[in-house]
């Protein structure tokens, strides 16, 4: 039996390394497995030629904006092909409540993915039946052994600098603690130059307390994050941030915005939540996490309990469940 052909279609590739990339990377080899699948910045919906192979049998969108057309086309070209959206913070959070080709999306899909159960709240009622919760992944690392009384206790905050992120309330932070061995740290390209500039600035001021490392490649920046005290997470949105994920199968707790999407990924009784924005608050947690040990192991355990939804082996079999499901519905 011919393996039927899959095609993801991302808005970022490579060399981009940020969170779709991972995504799109991390499903096609999972869907490699059963299937022929490739990864494009777009779908072109023109006739097939030398350069241009026949269309997939299934598409799958990440981004409900930035893969729109590409997804319309698709559609339109052959409406009884399925075609899975994946939903990004923005997405959720934004996009789907204002943006009129965001809106025109949902209606596109055969079926929706969100990364975490909170964002089902968002979506039109109409819609929440071809959702699907899929959780992302990461290969679990073996925790760091750490020292009884480290010189440092790292502090990593791991994403690109743009507002979405909120970097400011972490640099802020850094003049905020007490705790003398903390030392905040992130890693990530400018892709606003402000911001690039307040994270050169900090340095400058505080470098003792605050570094800015810049983008680093993929493994160097897990192995970071594996000897981190913690992980700070100050988004103002995410749609389940693949982060955490590798924060937690690292035995590193997460110190987090309290929004919508991080909540849908630690759950509501989490301890290690802050106020949207509230760098006093951050600070706060990074003092106790280093100054009550017994806390901290508390964090540590909640977050080792939500690594099981986490495993490469849960999110490859949902994904699977789910385009075998539609392409055998299509046939």
């Amino acid at each position: 039996m011919s393996k039927q052909t899959i095609c993801i279609v991302s808005p970022a590739l490579a060399q981009a390394n940020n969170g779709n990339w991972q995504t799109a990377r991390r499903w096609a080899q999972f869907l490699r497995t059963r299937h022929n699948a490739t990864i494009a910045t777009d779908w072109p919906g023109q006739p097939a030629s030398e350069a241009l192979p026949a269309a997939p049998d299934l598409l799958i969108a990440l981004h409900a904006r930035r893969s729109a057309a590409p997804l319309a086309r698709f559609r339109a070209a052959h409406p009884a092909r399925p075609a899975v959206l994946v939903l990004t913070g923005t997405d959720l959070y934004r996009d789907i409540h204002s943006d009129a080709s965001a809106q025109a999306s949902l209606e596109h899909a055969s079926a929706l993915v969100l990364l975490q159960p909170a964002g089902l709240a968002e979506l039109p009622p109409h819609l929440r039946a071809k959702a699907r919760v899929i959780y992302q992944s990461a290969p679990a690392l073996q925790p760091a052994a750490r020292p009884a009384a480290p010189r440092h206790h790292d502090i990593l905050m791991v994403g690109h600098l743009r507002e979405e992120k909120d970097p400011r309330t972490f640099m802020a932070a850094a003049s905020l603690v007490h705790a003398a061995s903390a030392r905040l740290l992130h890693i990530g390209g400018a892709l606003d130059q402000a911001l690039g500039d307040a994270a050169n600035a900090t340095a400058a001021a505080a470098p003792n307390r605050y570094q800015w490392l810049g983008a680093l490649p993929h493994a160097e920046t897990r192995q970071r994050l594996k000897h981190a005290h913690a992980m700070a997470i100050c988004s103002r949105m995410e749609g389940g941030a693949n982060v955490i994920i590798e924060a937690v199968t690292s035995g590193v707790p997460v110190l987090t915005s309290d929004i919508s999407g991080n909540r849908g990924m630690l759950g509501d009784g989490y301890l290690g939540y802050f106020p949207p924005g509230d760098a006093a608050a951050l600070a706060a947690l990074i003092d106790r996490s280093i100054r009550d040990p017994a806390w901290y192991a508390v964090l540590r355990q909640q977050c080792a309990e939500r690594a099981r939804l986490f495993t490469p082996e849960a999110e490859q079999a949902a994904l699977l469940d789910l385009v075998d499901n539609l392409l055998h519905t299509n046939k």
